[in-house]
């Protein structure tokens, strides 16, 4: 793969892009696989393929720096013994219990999803579906009071249905964060419990994707598909600081329908071009 200056643009775009929609609830993959359709990257579409995916490592890493106290499930103290993090083990129990429907259903329909969905119209309406779901659910939560409302009260049936949700964003365009989400206002969580479970279900679960991707590409890197992918996952974690931390002080005053709004206006827009 030869890497020039244009290309090394492309890169540090297409990381901006990745580090911005991760943590919006405006579907990452969709704008990176639209972005490409514009913005054709210099690879071969095996490369491509999995760069799309292992890019969001660089997001995962920025919110482990971010909430590594809360993540991380051991005390020290001077030099005693670790000290284990009751609450803490506790919630990563409930994220593993969350992440079981979605590793089922993308180890089973993954290729399949890939060959099929991975389209400008799919991407186009599922923008639309999930913008209007998150301004009719929005709406609808006015009236209600969340029954969750600390990280640790997320009981295990929670968990799952949040889980559940969570295989929704299989589909291209629909939006990792965004059907994590849209499922925990749905069972009653807060906004701010809501983005905080998504991100401890962001950490296993991009892992895990990249690891499959990595896998089915190879161990073969050329020194240019290296520095392309360490590039763009540097970029995506730099950018992601930043929007973590918007998206953590935006929430606690102001819900999510800009974001489905957002979601209809982009959809529109892709609906357009790609029955032209």
């Amino acid at each position: 793969m030869a890497v020039d200056f244009i290309e090394i643009l492309k890169v540090i775009f297409l990381g901006i892009v990745e580090g911005i929609t991760e943590w919006l609830p405006i579907s990452s993959t969709g704008h990176m696989l639209l972005v490409d359709d514009f913005l054709q990257l210099n690879a071969s579409e095996a490369f491509k393929e999995m760069f799309f995916v292992v890019i969001q490592l660089g997001a995962i890493l920025a919110v482990v720096a971010m909430f590594w106290k809360k993540m991380f499930p051991f005390q020290f103290k001077d030099k005693q013994k670790p000290i284990i993090k009751a609450e803490t083990v506790s919630i990563w129990l409930k994220v593993a219990v969350a992440c079981v429907p979605g590793a089922v259903v993308t180890i089973l329909f993954d290729d399949y999803i890939e060959a099929h969905f991975h389209t400008p119209t799919v991407i186009a309406l599922t923008l639309i579906i999930y913008g209007i779901a998150f301004i009719v659910i929005e709406n609808w939560n006015k009236k209600r009071i969340p029954r969750t409302e600390e990280l640790s009260d997320v009981t295990y049936k929670t968990a799952f249905l949040i889980g559940l949700f969570q295989v929704l964003s299989i589909i291209p365009g629909t939006s990792r964060s965004g059907a994590t989400i849209i499922g925990a206002l749905l069972l009653g969580v807060s906004r701010v419990v809501a983005a905080e479970f998504t991100f401890f279900m962001a950490v296993p679960v991009m892992f895990g994707l990249s690891a499959i991707k990595m896998f089915k590409f190879g161990s073969e890197f050329s020194s240019g598909e290296l520095l392309i992918l360490l590039l763009g996952v540097a970029v995506a974690f730099i950018v992601s600081i930043f929007v973590i931390k918007f998206l953590m002080n935006f929430i606690k005053k102001h819900d999510f329908k800009v974001f489905g709004w957002y979601r209809i206006a982009l959809g529109i827009l892709v609906l357009i071009f790609a029955l032209k």
